[in-house]
């Protein structure tokens, strides 16, 4: 089976939402992924196998320089494959395309190995505020 890995590509927002619950440990919600999208992203990558969503990365930005990769998921059948790893070299690419200089991305512990390690991504100093 064949994966395909497409910049501002084709979803459903009830796909989407199980994808996120899934690879997030949420119920299942009701979110105008499309809508957010369209109006705060610079773009996103969208995996596809079979026509099912299989894989996501949302590339949002500042409006110059700067992008910043939110909600990287991957369903949980296709994890370790390289899917995730596709996904953000694909963003990459097509923020760099777009003339940014720096992709940013904040992830929890357990998943520095496949930042640091699998994307490539440096380690920074950063802060977070709680709101």
């Amino acid at each position: 089976m064949t994966i395909t890995y497409e910049w501002r590509g084709s979803l459903d927002n009830a796909e989407l939402d199980r994808l996120h619950a899934e690879g997030f440990g949420h119920p299942v919600g009701r979110t105008d992924w499309r809508g957010r999208l369209e109006r705060h992203s610079l773009g996103w990558v969208c995996a596809h196998e079979d026509g099912r969503l299989v894989g996501f990365v949302n590339v949002a930005w500042d409006g110059g320089v700067h992008a910043f990769l939110l909600d990287t998921v991957v369903a949980a059948r296709h994890r370790s494959a390289g899917v995730g790893t596709a996904l953000v070299a694909t963003a990459a690419e097509h923020a760099r395309a777009a003339g940014c200089a720096w992709l940013h991305v904040d992830f929890e512990e357990h998943l520095r190995p496949f930042y640091l390690d699998g994307c490539g991504f440096k380690e920074t100093a950063a802060g977070l505020l709680a709101l």
